[in-house]
């Protein structure tokens, strides 16, 4: 307790985020843990998830918690994973109905193991939860698919409203950070997002040690590919044998590459410290 407290006090001012507590955050807790699901807030070490929680919502992660990746940013565990669990968006669809949400954010694992990446079972997810749930708008925040377009198709015709993909880091530091992914293939994967009509999302974290001009520069890629939507918050290390953070940015960058964002034609630039990939994102559903 005392380690993390002084890490704590070692961030800025500005990273300091709201500690989970409260009623709302009790309720969420504890139905994910009565319907067996899982988090990106808890399994990527959110910073917001006090936040989050305690305004009701969730962001929630499918296809079990162990991923077939092992990328360098990442706190999710690296192992094989579980079998696919077919009863899984019911018990999805079912907690959302419960919490009552209007905008849910569903991510998951990579699933390098299964032969359709679960291409087949992000889609009867989304459809279980629109079935359950018509007036809930969704959010999928899916892996590259290796960028086959087929796969990918699989989710665009199961017709979530917003579908993101993140880049993480910029072209320089791809191979330093994500431990498969490739920085084209995940463009690839998001122009053939944009192509479909479906609002087309990602994410990069700063403070890896990117400059300035990189981080212009994949701003310009995303837009070319058809991206609409972009979120750019620091990164934290989540743990000590992941990457260090080699700078903390300055909230005043933040604003900077918000507004560059915005000149360059994103319909929503989310851009500060505490940002990451589903912070506000019931916003972006008519990015």
């Amino acid at each position: 307790m005392t380690e993390l407290k002084t890490e704590r006090e070692r961030l800025p001012r500005w990273m300091k985020a709201q500690l989970p507590s409260g009623e709302n955050y009790s309720k969420v807790k504890r139905l994910i843990a009565d319907h067996r699901l899982h988090t990106i807030c808890t399994s990527g070490n959110c910073p917001n998830k006090g936040e989050c929680w305690n305004a009701g919502t969730a962001s929630f992660m499918i296809l079990g918690d162990k991923c077939t990746r092992n990328c360098r940013f990442c706190y999710v565990q690296n192992d094989v994973p579980d079998p696919v669990d077919w009863m899984e968006p019911l018990r999805l669809a079912k907690t959302i109905q419960t919490l009552g949400l209007k905008h849910c954010v569903i991510t998951s694992v990579t699933r390098d193991d299964l032969e359709d990446g679960g291409a087949e079972f992000w889609a009867a997810t989304i459809r279980k939860i629109k079935e359950l749930n018509p007036e809930t708008t969704i959010e999928t925040l899916i892996p590259d698919f290796n960028a086959n377009a087929e796969l990918i198709q699989k989710v665009i015709d199961a017709r979530p409203e917003v579908i993101s993909h993140n880049m993480e880091t910029v072209r320089r530091l791809t191979p330093k950070v994500r431990s498969t992914a490739r920085y084209d293939r995940s463009l690839k994967t998001i122009s053939i997002i944009a192509e479909s009509g479906i609002v087309a999302k990602s994410g990069i974290m700063v403070g890896l040690g990117e400059t300035e001009s990189e981080v212009l520069q994949t701003m310009d890629d995303l837009r070319q590919a058809g991206c609409k939507v972009l979120t750019v918050g620091q990164y934290l290390q989540p743990d000590s044998n992941l990457l260090p953070v080699q700078e903390y940015i300055t909230p005043e960058l933040f604003e900077k590459y918000r507004m560059e964002g915005m000149k360059r034609g994103f319909s929503y630039v989310e851009s500060s410290p505490l940002v990451r990939s589903s912070y506000h994102a019931e916003r972006h559903v008519n990015g």
